[in-house]
């Protein structure tokens, strides 16, 4: 077998294999005609950089900064991009001496697994903002143009107004990362520390079995049993990396609804049908959400959502920045549920 890049720097997943064996899995995108497809692809070329300006005036951030352009990719694009981008935020993870054969054959082995789940998201994600991707490894933003269409013929909304709402989310994410200047190298830290942990984590597992078994009963989702598996600092760890997440997901959605009917005339439909379309699909679309962590994704959008529009409501959106000023001023798990909690933290009284 020849060995990729991946697998020679040691890296627990061989990226390359997931890329290929997303796009020999993925199914391939909604038939459209060459005009139409031309159309989209330019519409969002277009709309990242109108985005992105309307972004900046109802946050308040980036004032100043460039206005970068976009990556329209089709299905299997994305899913290079993403292992690319995926390789470089895990490279710098500590992990456990093993033979050079076992080695390998675990990273094959997970490179098939993240290429299966990968050929399933590829057909549903519409954009992504990776801080780590790109040629110079300094940020990428990707709007998927087969996956925007299918939605937007799904949904039966404006493509104009949809390709102009989903641009509103990726560029909210692209602001946050070259907007807070400490964000991007706060969250790899956190990556590669959860990932270096493991070893310690798998070490322990033997001696925590039977209160994970004990505690497991109870669990509803994939994500709570995830936590379960972990150790104390790797648990500590997670909590700080899904409060982190949770936020932006719910700053990205709380950003693009905020615009208003004047930039997207149908903005309450799109949104409306949107959220009824998330927790919608068939059974063996639920199935594979809940297995792949997928629900739990969705359920961020929500809390983080919630967490920025009451926080909004209470002290502004120049309040609301506060959460940007360091790591100690993001909120916490506990305080993403509690909104004024945060508030009283950080404003005070």
């Amino acid at each position: 077998m020849v060995e990729t890049q991946e697998t020679q720097a040691g890296l627990p997943v061989d990226w390359e294999l997931a890329a290929r064996t997303a796009a020999r899995l993925m199914p391939a995108g909604p038939s459209v005609d060459r005009a139409l497809a031309q159309r989209a692809v330019d519409l969002l070329r277009a709309d990242a950089a109108i985005a992105e300006g309307h972004v900046r005036e109802i946050t308040g951030l980036g004032g100043g900064l460039p206005l970068l352009p976009a990556d329209v990719v089709d299905r299997p694009a994305w899913a290079h991009a993403a292992t690319a981008g995926m390789a470089a935020l895990t490279s710098g993870a500590r992990l456990p001496a093993v033979p050079a054969t076992a080695r390998k054959l675990t990273a094959t082995t997970a490179g098939l697994q993240a290429g299966a789940l990968l050929s399933y998201l590829g057909s549903r994600v519409l954009g992504q903002y990776d801080p780590f991707g790109g040629p110079d490894g300094e940020g990428r933003l990707l709007l998927v143009a087969p996956n925007v269409v299918a939605a937007q013929r799904a949904l039966d909304v404006s493509l104009d107004d949809f390709a102009l709402w989903v641009c509103l989310h990726e560029a909210t994410h692209r602001l946050q990362f070259t907007a807070v200047p400490w964000l991007r190298d706060y969250f790899a830290a956190e990556v590669t520390g959860f990932l270096s942990a493991a070893e310690t984590s798998a070490t322990g597992l033997l001696e925590r079995l039977p209160k994970v078994f004990a505690e497991a009963r109870g669990v509803r989702d994939s994500m709570s049993l995830v936590e379960l598996l972990q150790g104390p600092e790797q648990r500590a760890m997670l909590d700080r990396l899904l409060a982190l997440t949770t936020l932006l997901e719910g700053h990205a959605d709380h950003v693009m609804d905020a615009v208003g009917p004047a930039v997207v005339p149908s903005v309450s439909t799109i949104r409306a049908r949107f959220t009824a379309r998330r927790r919608g699909g068939g059974l063996l679309d639920r199935v594979l959400r809940a297995l792949l962590g997928v629900e739990a994704k969705m359920r961020q959008y929500a809390v983080g959502a919630a967490f920025t529009d009451a926080v909004v409501d209470r002290v502004g959106m120049a309040g609301f920045n506060r959460v940007w000023t360091a790591p100690e001023t993001l909120p916490t798990r506990a305080e993403l549920a509690d909104p004024d909690a945060w508030v009283r933290r950080v404003h005070g009284g």
